[in-house]
């Protein structure tokens, strides 16, 4: 069992090897992170959302943008379409599940704001009907994906795509990549990043 574990960390430094070798994708996320710094310039906010382990990441890297990331410093408008149940429930019962970030997108999103759809297959449904009313309200998308990409990464404004097909992989560069972009965020605002 020691070699199991030793192995599936193996696996895990692989995929961030392959990303850190990858210009492209670097490229891709200094792109996207520079768009969340100029967006925390002015007045608009980050909004996340995504399903199962997907969804639990749209909240912490939304929670790490509002509370904080590194250090102390004032917070910053970020929202996870995944944390209010009320809405979550009531739009799934009315509308069905493939609406229940659309329907929050169309109320709470706003021309200039970010909506990042995570999602390791790239393709959830929820969050491709989400990337077409943020195209209508004229909200950048990013897909955060693996795999392929899938329908997101054909949609989407800014597609990051992990060089995996392995779903526990995928989620945890996900988490690494909304760390670097919280991180440089907090440098470029705030003049600190974490070491």
């Amino acid at each position: 069992m020691k070699n199991y574990i030793q192995n599936q960390i193996k696996k895990s430094y692989e995929t961030k090897i392959a990303i850190y070798e990858n210009e492209d994708l670097i490229n891709k996320i200094l792109e996207v992170s520079q768009l969340c710094v100029e967006l925390y310039r002015g007045s608009n906010k980050t909004i996340l959302a995504g399903n199962g382990g997907s969804a639990a990441d749209a909240q912490h890297i939304a929670a790490e943008l509002v509370g904080r990331y590194g250090f102390d410093r004032p917070s910053i408008p970020s929202l996870a379409l995944t944390t209010d149940t009320s809405n979550l429930t009531a739009i799934g019962n009315d509308y069905g599940y493939d609406k229940v970030f659309s329907r929050q997108l169309e109320g709470m999103g706003q021309s200039g704001d970010i909506f990042i759809g995570i999602s390791t297959s790239g393709n959830s449904l929820n969050i491709i009907n989400a990337f077409k009313v943020a195209k209508d309200k004229n909200i950048i998308t990013v897909a955060l994906t693996g795999r392929d990409g899938g329908e997101m990464a054909k949609m989407a404004d800014y597609s990051i795509i992990i060089p995996s097909d392995s779903t526990p992989r995928i989620q945890e560069s996900h988490i690494l990549i909304g760390h670097i972009i919280c991180d440089i965020i907090e440098k470029e605002i705030f003049g600190e990043g974490v070491n």
